[in-house]
């Protein structure tokens, strides 16, 4: 780089698309920034006139980084109360600080993330989410080539058996959205069965700080009558929901007092919801606005 006016440049460019291979690799956005902000201070350190490509050497640094964070993490979530779900990414605000994600990314999709082992994850994410090479995602993970072409396989055949159905477009996905919406403060069971897949299932992360179900509901009657209960022992509370963009798809979060207290990402195929993930654990949520 020609100064370091031209590198802190550079770093801002490309810092998006950083926090969102950080945020894929760990469904946190606090712990996506804290492994950006390091990478930065490792190049800022570095002799940068001799690195050739500052791009490739960010998202790698940022990749190696996320991975050692990741494999720590796992840890911890092993004793999570309830389901874990990724931190939610509301989108909006200034373009230079939101994430960049890929439209794959869904909640859905990064919950099935979570199954992999760390190294399957990131070489998935990197070879077939940002197009690295696996010469790039070898230098990344620690493997030779070959290795990660293996670990990002393997990964795929998990991926391609437990991802989402159906990809819908976002007017149709908003318009489902909106019909749940209804039923749930409607009270409309009726209605609501009738958006919901046969299969559905809901997942709910609560962290053990607020009330949340413990483990996975599945099926449309029992997700139906859960919903219905959680919108009656709500009558009366000053709360509002809106329709805001979670993870890039049409999703929901309510307000209490101006405060968002619960994100939920829906899962749409066919003109139902086939799965629905709600963040509640209010340290997930503060990123949300």
């Amino acid at each position: 780089m020609d100064s370091e006016t031209d590198l802190t440049a550079e770093f801002h460019a490309i810092r998006p698309r950083l926090l969102g291979v950080a945020y894929s690799l760990l469904g946190s956005v606090d712990e996506a920034e804290d492994v950006v902000q390091e990478a930065w201070l490792r190049l800022d350190r570095s002799e940068a006139g001799q690195i050739a490509d500052v791009t490739g050497w960010l998202v790698t640094t940022v990749s190696r980084l996320a991975l050692d964070t990741l494999r720590s993490a796992r840890r911890r979530r092993e004793t999570y109360v309830g389901p874990w779900l990724p931190e939610p990414v509301v989108e909006e605000g200034d373009p230079a600080d939101r994430i960049t994600l890929d439209e794959s990314l869904s909640m859905a999709m990064l919950v099935v993330l979570e199954s992999l082992s760390p190294a399957e994850r990131t070489a998935f994410v990197l070879h077939d989410v940002f197009g690295l090479a696996f010469t790039e995602v070898a230098q990344a993970v620690g493997r030779s080539p070959a290795a990660c072409r293996q670990l990002a396989a393997r990964a795929r055949r998990h991926v391609t058996a437990r991802a989402p159905r159906f990809a819908v477009d976002a007017g149709e996905h908003r318009r489902v959205v909106e019909a749940f919406q209804r039923a749930v403060e409607g009270g409309d069971l009726g209605a609501l069965l009738g958006l919901l897949d046969p299969a559905a299932v809901l997942r709910s992360d609560g962290g053990g700080r607020v009330r949340s179900a413990l483990r996975p509901i599945e099926g449309a009657d029992k997700v139906a009558r859960f919903l219905m209960g959680v919108q009656a022992r709500s009558a009366g509370l000053d709360l509002s929901t809106r329709v805001r963009p979670v993870n890039g798809r049409p999703g929901l979060v309510q307000y209490h007092g101006g405060r968002p207290i619960r994100v939920a990402a829906l899962s749409v195929a066919e003109g139902r919801v086939t799965e629905i993930d709600i963040v509640l654990n209010p340290e997930k949520l503060r990123s949300a606005r």
